[in-house]
């Protein structure tokens, strides 16, 4: 007889059904992982977790940044920091009671701490006298200024006639006082206008006048100048001080320490004789040459004015006369004389018609 051979059944190799029998444990296949579907969920808030501290951190510093701004405006508006001294320091002109007003006025509106300090300054230094002011705080009431003030350096007659002092930059600072220092001499020809074009015209004006104070500072002629019209700079005109206060002295454009040394010296030989008195002008913008002009009546003594010894403007190398005012004068002495005649010939007609009586009868005219 065959044997008969039983297969064995697939999946039940190796007697894993004696096991089952047996009690032991079956292993099954672990199970894919797709698409993180079988992970947990503390797992998968890991990465989303991993951003919380930063988020942490920006939202605690808007909070910080919040309560910082708060506190700022809380602290700015309280009256702790509410102004209540101006320390001002530099004022040896500038007015301290106008500086004063201006700080607190401005101040009082937002405090010390949130004080604008950069349009405080540019507020004082539209003042008189104040060319830089320096403004800081004090806290916590106080706010300090430091002026640099503008330094005078010439005196300006007016259309008007005040006297004000200007500094460098034609910046008119305030009226002279009886206590200030006399300037040598003062300036004349002002433009009291406004616009860049007229201050850049006066400024011009003021480095002039200091040339000219420079000039004639060391010799002491600006003793004998009582003011300088520099209304032109290129025809400079100097008006004399004390007796001969009628005299102006005409410089031109140069050379204004030398000229004006010849115009004293032709001015002071003429004023030794008798018609010295009636000079009205010596003119020097020629340079070398001096034309003195004469007021109306020198010609009454010119004949008599020359004596020995005494140069006369026609001897005087440095000193001419002039034609015109000669011109002039004899028209004034011919028109006199014109005058004389018939003042002379009213009163010779009003004697005769007292003496016939009366008025001279009319001639009857002849009837045709």
């Amino acid at each position: 007889m065959r044997e008969q051979v039983i297969a064995q059944k697939v999946g039940n190799r190796g007697g894993t059904a004696a096991q089952r029998r047996a009690g032991g444990v079956a292993q099954r296949p672990r199970r894919r992982n797709r698409g993180g579907l079988g992970q947990s969920l503390g797992h998968r808030m890991g990465p989303l977790l991993s951003y919380v501290p930063l988020i942490l951190k920006v939202t605690l510093a808007m909070v910080i940044g919040g309560l910082i701004f708060a506190g700022y405006r809380a602290a700015s508006a309280a009256s702790f920091f509410k102004i209540r001294k101006v320390e001002i320091q530099g004022d040896f002109r500038a007015s301290a009671p106008d500086v004063r007003t201006l700080v607190m006025r401005e101040v009082a509106k937002t405090g010390v701490w949130r004080a604008d300090l950069e349009e405080i300054s540019n507020r004082l230094e539209r003042l008189p006298w104040i060319r830089v002011a320096m403004v800081s705080r004090v806290l916590p009431d106080g706010i300090r200024v430091r002026l640099e003030e503008r330094q005078p350096r010439a005196v300006v007659r007016t259309a008007a006639g005040r006297f004000l002092w200007v500094d460098d930059d034609a910046v008119l600072l305030g009226e002279m006082l009886p206590s200030d220092q006399m300037p040598p001499f003062f300036l004349r020809g002002w433009n009291e206008e406004t616009g860049d074009t007229v201050r850049k015209e006066n400024v011009d004006r003021v480095k002039r006048f200091l040339e000219l104070q420079r000039e004639w500072s060391a010799p002491g002629m600006s003793e004998r100048v009582s003011e300088v019209n520099v209304i032109d700079i290129r025809d400079v005109r100097a008006q004399l001080a004390g007796d001969d206060s009628q005299i102006e002295v005409r410089l031109g454009a140069q050379d204004f320490g030398k000229r004006l040394q010849d115009a004293l010296g032709v001015l002071d030989a003429h004023r030794q004789t008798p018609r010295g008195q009636f000079i009205s002008y010596v003119d020097l913008t020629q340079g070398r040459r001096a034309i003195v002009g004469f007021m109306s009546g020198a010609h009454t003594i010119s004949d008599k004015a020359d004596s020995p010894g005494i140069p006369s403007v026609g001897e005087t190398r440095t000193a001419d006369a002039v034609a015109r005012p000669k011109r002039n004068n004899q028209r004034a002495a011919a028109s006199a004389a014109r005058q004389n005649n018939a003042e002379r010939k009213r009163e010779a007609k009003h004697r005769r018609a007292e003496t016939n009586g009366g008025e001279r009868p009319r001639r009857a005219r002849p009837t045709r």
